[in-house]
């Protein structure tokens, strides 16, 4: 506020209740949303979300078996991320589940796996590896995507004939989720139907809701981050 007035800026009112990582559906993130050309209003789901007895279902379940995770000792939720475009998104999903839950000797430590690549570096630990993980599988279905030239293929490789890139990645998620059923390894998948700000602000919403009422059920406070706090005190102290 003081450097707005400083530099004669416009001040936009915010809420200082809101914490930095639940604050993305207010003007925190619905403004750089408008300036970028988004349609703002579509991302605010909340309201016809918490009728919707499917969405309501989909989260008591998820919150209900990572309870049962969590109480087991799989404190590891890993994102297998099919969606590059979607990075950030699970940038914000890591800050929002490590910094809520993480208290009292209690959380999750979320870890975002970037895929297929990861099949090639940290997919035999993931099935072969200590059993402390659950995971999640997210996708988005892509309406274009780039062709395979058909003329480059080898004959050995046949099969990759007349596909694309959208394709062969789904071909191997599902595969991926075939052998961790067959392991026995917990998972959930995502799949997002397109790219719009009402499915991204779906998304936000579960996420928000999922934490909360993890912890809740932790009987941890999900809104504060007390030990952040003692490194910026620290470092203040350090600097004057």
């Amino acid at each position: 506020m003081l450097l707005a007035k400083k530099l004669k800026a416009e001040i936009v009112h915010h809420n200082n209740f809101i914490g930095g990582r639940y604050s993305v559906l207010s003007e925190v993130g619905m403004l750089p949303a408008d300036l970028m050309g988004l349609k703002k209003n579509s991302f605010k789901q909340i309201n016809n979300l918490i009728k919707n007895k499917k969405f309501i279902n989909s989260l008591v379940l998820n919150v209900s078996n990572m309870l049962y995770f969590v109480n087991r000792k799989k404190l590891n939720s890993i994102i297998l991320n099919y969606d590059e475009k979607s990075f950030a998104l699970f940038q914000w999903y890591q800050q929002l589940t490590a910094e809520s839950l993480g208290k009292n000797g209690i959380g999750l430590l979320p870890t975002i796996s970037t895929m297929p690549k990861d099949n090639h570096s940290l997919m035999q630990l993931y099935l072969d590896g200590p059993k402390n993980n659950f995971f999640t599988f997210f996708s988005v279905k892509e309406k274009k995507s780039i062709d395979i030239n058909n003329e480059q293929i080898l004959s050995s490789h046949n099969y990759l004939k007349n596909k694309n890139i959208y394709k062969i990645m789904t071909a191997q998620k599902n595969a991926t989720e075939n052998i961790f059923r067959k392991k026995n390894i917990p998972f959930r998948s995502f799949e997002i139907l397109d790219r719009s700000e009402k499915s991204l602000g779906e998304l936000f919403c579960f996420f928000i809701l999922e934490t909360i009422l993890l912890g809740r059920a932790l009987k941890i406070n999900p809104y504060s981050q007390p030990s952040v706090e003692l490194i910026k005190h620290e470092t203040k102290r350090i600097l004057i």
